[in-house]
C-alpha cells in the first residue's frame, strides 16, 4: 500500500515539474492568467468564455469525440484543471493514434498518392494543441505513445510529400498557395508538440522554419503559368478568405514556435506587416460588422482578423492594428479565431488602452499592383463607400474577373461579386469562375477564355495610377491580356468625383459585333428614365449610361432603338447554387468594331437626396465630355478620341472647347456659376497621359512626358498628386510663390516672373 501511495506521490510530482519545464503553444500560462481578468472586467469576454466551457461539457455528454473537438476540450481544461476534460482529451488522442490514416481518400486515391494533405494538417493541429493542453495529465508512457502517433500520421507524412529530398511530391510551382502553410506549418506546429518526447522534432521544427522566407519570396513561374504568392506591397492573389488561411497557419506556426524555442532566431519576414495593411484596406467596415471583398473564391464574411491577432500576439502592437481588431473580434468563427472561438478566445488581447483610436494611419485607397487589387473609399468610418476593382491574374482561386468591380455604400454591398459555392458544384466552374458572373465588358457574349481558371492567363490585366485627394480618385485598369482573343483594347477607368464615380470603357476589337457590360447587384434594381437604381434597404446608387448613348428617357424601349439597351440576365447567387439571381447586361445597338461607355454612379446620401447631382453630355469634334455639378463646383471631364491608341507616332494635340492638351483624360473643376473658360477659376486640374494643357497658347501645366496627376489650386500652395518619369521637370502656372506640396512632400521650385510658370523637379 505504501509502495502505490509513493508511485502516485512520484508521478504527481514528476508531472508536476514536467507541467512546470513545459512551453505551451498556444494555452501559455500568461494566455491564461490574461483570459481570466478579461473575464472579471469584460462581459462580451466573460459570455465567449461562458460558451466555450458548455462546449466542452456538452462533449463530455457524447459517447466519443473528434479531433476537432480537443479545441474546446483543451481550452476548458487549461483554465479549470477539470480532469474530466483531461480524460476525454487522453481517449481521442488515444483513438486518433490508432487510425490508418488522417488523410481523406480522395487525395490518397491520387497517383502517387497525397497523404499529407489538408486533412492530414487539420488533425495534426487539433492533436497537437490536445497533446500539449493536456501535457501535465498525461504520463510519460502516454506522451510517448501520443507523440510517436502524431509523427506516424500527421508529421512524416507531411514532410514525405512536402519537404523531404527522398520523397517529396509538392514544390511552390505546382502547390506553392495556401495549402503549403496549411500543410507544411502544422506539421512544424505538431513537432513544437512532441519536442521533448522526439529527439528529431527540434530539427523538423527548425527546418520547416527556414522554408517560411521561399514560400513567402515564390516570385512565379513563366513556364508552369504561375504567378508570384505574396505582392511586395502584402496581398495574397487567391483571395481575402485563402489570404487569411494560408498566412494564418504560419503566424501560428511562428507564435508556436517563439513560445516553444523562445531563444531560436526565425527568419526577418517585412510582408507580414504589409499583410496587416492588406486585410485593413480591403475590408469594408459598417456599424453591424465588417464586410470583405470577395473577389475570387473569397466570401464577404471573411476577413483577416486572424493574421493580425496573432501578429498582436507575435508583439507587433500598432494602432492600426488594434482598430481593425476592434473591428473584426466578433464572431465564432474558428479559422478566423474570432473571439466565439477557442484559439481567438485564448490569443485575445487586451485593448482597453486602444478605445479611442477613431480610424488607421493609413491613406484611404490602396494598390496592389502585382496582385491586381485596389480599393478605393471615401472615409474609413462605417457606413462609408468603398469601391473595389480587380484586374489581375486568373487561376485556382482566382476567377476570370480582369477588369470587374463592386461598390459598398451606405453599409450595404450593392454592385457586387458573384462569389462562389462548394467546389463539388458543376456551377462552380461553369458560372461563378467565369467572365459572366463578374461586372466585366464583353464582346459577342465573351471576354476570358473558359480554361484560364484551370490553366491560367497567360497575360494577366493590371491596374495603374492611383491618385487620390480628398475631393477626387482615380485608377486605370487594363484587361486586354487576359480578353486578347476578342479585345484588342480593353481599358476602364474609374474617376471619382465628389458623389459620382465616372466609368469609362474604351474598347476594341478586331471584328465588328455587340459590345456590352455586367452589372451584379444586391436588393431591388429597375429604371427611371435616364437611370438604372440600385437599392437595398436605404442604401441606393443611380446607374446613368452616358455614352455612346443614354437609356431612353421615357416611353418603350421599342420606341426608341438608337438608345442603350437594359437586358436582363439570370445568374446564381453566392455561395447558393440552387438560387437564380438576376442581373443587368448593358449594350448598344449598334455593332462596331470600337466604342466608349460611360457611366455615372450615383452615390445617393442624406446630403444630395433631395438635391441630386446634375449631369451633363457635352461633346465635339473628336472628344466626349461630362459635365458634373454638385456641392457647389462644376467639373467637366474631356475624353480625348484622338488619345485613345487610333494614332500612332504623332502626338493626341486636340483642342477641346478651347483647352488645348494631348492628354487622354482631362477634368477641369470650377466654382459653381464662374466663367468656365477663365484658367484663373480652376480649383483642380485631372490630367490622365498628358504632358501639357495650354488656354490661348498659354501654359497651364508641361513636362516632356506624359504623367497622371490631380492638381489642387485650393490654397496658397498648390499640391499634386503626380505619377510619371522619374526626374521629370514640371512647369506649372501658379502664383508667386516657391514651393509646391508634391505626394505629400514640400518640394522647392523656381518661379519665372515673365512666363508666370513655376519648375520643379519631381523624383519618384
Amino acid at each position: 500500500m505504501k509502495k502505490i501511495s509513493f508511485l502516485i506521490l512520484f508521478c504527481f510530482f514528476y508531472n508536476s515539474i514536467a507541467a512546470q519545464q513545459h512551453n505551451y503553444l498556444l494555452h501559455t500560462d500568461a494566455n491564461i492568467l490574461r483570459l481570466k481578468e478579461q473575464i472579471k472586467k469584460n462581459q462580451d469576454v466573460e459570455k465567449a468564455w461562458e460558451n466555450q466551457l458548455q462546449k466542452a461539457e456538452d462533449l463530455l455528454k457524447k459517447e466519443q469525440s473528434g479531433t476537432p473537438d480537443l479545441q474546446e476540450l483543451g481550452l476548458a481544461y487549461r483554465m479549470t484543471n477539470d480532469r474530466r476534460f483531461a480524460e476525454r482529451i487522453k481517449s481521442t488522442l488515444l483513438n486518433a493514434i490508432g487510425q490508418k490514416t488522417w488523410e481523406g481518400k480522395e487525395l490518397l486515391q491520387r497517383t502517387p498518392a497525397w497523404k499529407g494533405g489538408l486533412g492530414t494538417a487539420h488533425t495534426s493541429f487539433y492533436m497537437a494543441i490536445g497533446f500539449d493542453c493536456a501535457y501535465n495529465y498525461l504520463t510519460p508512457a502516454e506522451r510517448k505513445q501520443i507523440a510517436q502517433g502524431i509523427v506516424k500520421l500527421g508529421i512524416k507524412p507531411a514532410m514525405d510529400d512536402w519537404l523531404n529530398p527522398e520523397s517529396n511530391i509538392h514544390t511552390f510551382d505546382t502547390m506553392g498557395h495556401n495549402w503549403w502553410s496549411a500543410c507544411v506549418d502544422m506539421a512544424g506546429f505538431a513537432a513544437l508538440a512532441v519536442i521533448h518526447e522526439i529527439p528529431e522534432a527540434k530539427k523538423w521544427a527548425n527546418e520547416i522554419s527556414a522554408t517560411a522566407t521561399e514560400w513567402i519570396n515564390f516570385s512565379g513561374n513563366v513556364m508552369e503559368n504561375k504567378p508570384l504568392t505574396f505582392g511586395r506591397d502584402g496581398g495574397f492573389y487567391e483571395s481575402i478568405n485563402y489570404a487569411n488561411f494560408g498566412f494564418s497557419q504560419y503566424l501560428l506556426f511562428r507564435y508556436a514556435f517563439q513560445n516553444v524555442l523562445p531563444e531560436m532566431k526565425q527568419p526577418e519576414i517585412s510582408v507580414m506587416e504589409k499583410m496587416a495593411d492588406f486585410f485593413i484596406h480591403t475590408t469594408y467596415y459598417t456599424a453591424t460588422g465588417p464586410l470583405s471583398v470577395n473577389f475570387g473564391d473569397g466570401s464577404t464574411k471573411r476577413n483577416g482578423n486572424a493574421c493580425v491577432l496573432l501578429l498582436w500576439n507575435l508583439g507587433y502592437h500598432k494602432d492600426n492594428y488594434a482598430w481593425y481588431l476592434q473591428k473584426t473580434m466578433s464572431g465564432s468563427d474558428k479559422e478566423g479565431l474570432e473571439l466565439g472561438s477557442p484559439q481567438g478566445l485564448i490569443l485575445n488581447p487586451d485593448l482597453t488602452d486602444y478605445k479611442n483610436i477613431k480610424s488607421p494611419d493609413l491613406k484611404e485607397s490602396k494598390l496592389f499592383s502585382d496582385l491586381g487589387w485596389a480599393t478605393l473609399r471615401d472615409s474609413w468610418s462605417d457606413n462609408a463607400t468603398m469601391l473595389a476593382v480587380k484586374s489581375g491574374f486568373t487561376w485556382n482561386h482566382a476567377h476570370a474577373d480582369a477588369g470587374s468591380f463592386i461598390l459598398f455604400h451606405k453599409g450595404k454591398y450593392l454592385i457586387i461579386d458573384s462569389g462562389n459555392s462548394s467546389y463539388g458544384r458543376p456551377e462552380y466552374s461553369e458560372y461563378y469562375c467565369q467572365s459572366e458572373a463578374h461586372n466585366v465588358a464583353l464582346f459577342n457574349g465573351k471576354a476570358q477564355s473558359k480554361k484560364d481558371a484551370y490553366f491560367g492567363v497567360k497575360n494577366e490585366g493590371h491596374l495603374y495610377n492611383l491618385l487620390e485627394t480628398d475631393k477626387m480618385k482615380y485608377i486605370f485598369s487594363d484587361a486586354t491580356g487576359p480578353t486578347s482573343q476578342w479585345f484588342s483594347r480593353n481599358f476602364r477607368h474609374f474617376l471619382w468625383v465628389g458623389d459620382v464615380i465616372l466609368v469609362l470603357d474604351d474598347l476594341e476589337s478586331y471584328n465588328s459585333g455587340k459590345f456590352e457590360w455586367l452589372l451584379h447587384y444586391n436588393g431591388v434594381s429597375k429604371r427611371s428614365g435616364l437611370d438604372l437604381s440600385i437599392k437595398e434597404d436605404n442604401a441606393e446608387v443611380l446607374v446613368r449610361s452616358l455614352y455612346p448613348e443614354t437609356f431612353p428617357d421615357g416611353g418603350l424601349p421599342h420606341d426608341f432603338p438608337e438608345k442603350m439597351r437594359l437586358e436582363e440576365k439570370s445568374g446564381l447567387k453566392d455561395h447558393e447554387p440552387d438560387v437564380k439571381q438576376p442581373y443587368w447586361s448593358i449594350s448598344h445597338f449598334e455593332e462596331t468594331n470600337r466604342t466608349k461607355f460611360i457611366s455615372a454612379i450615383t452615390l445617393k446620401n442624406d446630403d444630395n437626396k433631395d438635391k441630386l447631382t446634375v449631369i451633363e453630355r457635352f461633346e465635339g469634334k473628336d472628344f466626349l465630355g461630362v459635365r458634373i455639378t454638385q456641392n457647389g463646383e462644376t467639373t467637366e471631364i474631356y475624353l480625348n478620341l484622338l488619345a485613345d491608341g487610333r494614332i500612332k507616332h504623332r502626338n493626341s494635340l486636340n483642342v477641346m472647347n478651347g483647352w488645348d492638351t494631348d492628354s487622354y483624360l482631362m477634368a477641369l473643376t470650377f466654382p459653381e456659376g464662374t466663367d468656365r473658360s477663365n484658367p484663373k477659376n480652376i480649383k483642380r486640374l485631372f490630367i490622365s497621359d498628358g504632358s501639357y494643357l495650354r488656354k490661348e497658347g498659354k501654359p497651364l501645366i508641361h513636362a516632356l512626358s506624359k504623367f497622371f496627376t490631380i492638381v489642387d489650386f485650393d490654397d496658397k500652395t498648390p499640391s499634386l498628386q503626380f505619377q510619371g518619369q522619374d526626374g521629370v521637370t514640371i512647369s506649372l502656372a501658379s502664383k508667386n510663390t516657391n514651393t509646391v506640396i508634391v505626394n505629400g512632400k514640400k518640394l522647392e521650385m523656381n518661379y519665372d516672373s515673365e512666363t508666370k510658370l513655376s519648375k520643379f523637379v519631381v523624383k519618384q
